[in-house]
């Protein structure tokens, strides 16, 4: 077996290197978030919703220490709809309204997704939106606040359901391909 300098070691110990970084900024990540951003975040949060008038409610998480969490929640209402229960009774269906996460990762940078609303025994809950994660010197006050928009958006698309829209990426118009039963495509008259 020949022997290995350290040249031949050059490209393991700028890896070694890389990953003694990343770990270390996993503890960097996780002190800022614990000392400052978690409670700026949940101000920042509770401010600007106060400003727009959004009625929710802001709450921090911490059921696992490191894997703590800033959630805006629209709540839960009765949705409209019931269950019956016998003699003429219904129960209410309750629909969760959505929520905004800031999620810390067990690397400490900061997951921020949406959830979206749901009734229960209706249906399935659509997964989460992942808007991005982020080391938390990334995280400023206006991308929270796109955050927020981008939340706003997608709920209101949720409450604003309709089966008639078009699927995205399928054409609609005049001139387009038409695919026969065959699987041959044909162009329509001109």
């Amino acid at each position: 077996m020949a022997i290995i300098n350290e040249y031949d070691t050059l490209h393991l110990k700028r890896k070694v290197a890389h990953y003694q970084e990343i770990l270390s900024n996993t503890l960097k990540y996780r002190e800022t978030w614990q000392s400052t951003l978690r409670e700026e975040i949940r101000q920042f949060l509770e401010r600007t919703t106060a400003q727009v008038q959004l009625a929710c409610s802001v709450e921090v998480h911490v059921d696992i220490k490191n894997l703590e969490s800033v959630a805006l929640s629209l709540g839960s209402t009765p949705s409209g709809l019931g269950e019956p229960v016998g003699d003429g009774l219904h129960r209410d269906l309750i629909k969760q309204n959505g929520s905004l996460l800031y999620q810390q990762l067990a690397n400490g940078k900061i997951l921020v997704l949406i959830n979206y609303p749901f009734i229960e025994k209706y249906g399935q809950p659509q997964p989460p939106k992942t808007i991005g994660i982020y080391r938390p010197e990334e995280l400023k006050e206006p991308y929270c606040l796109r955050h927020l928009e981008e939340f706003i958006v997608e709920i209101t698309k949720w409450e604003d359901y309709d089966d008639d829209q078009p699927e995205p990426g399928r054409p609609i118009g005049f001139k387009f391909n038409l695919e026969s039963q065959d699987g041959q495509t044909s162009q329509p008259a001109s």
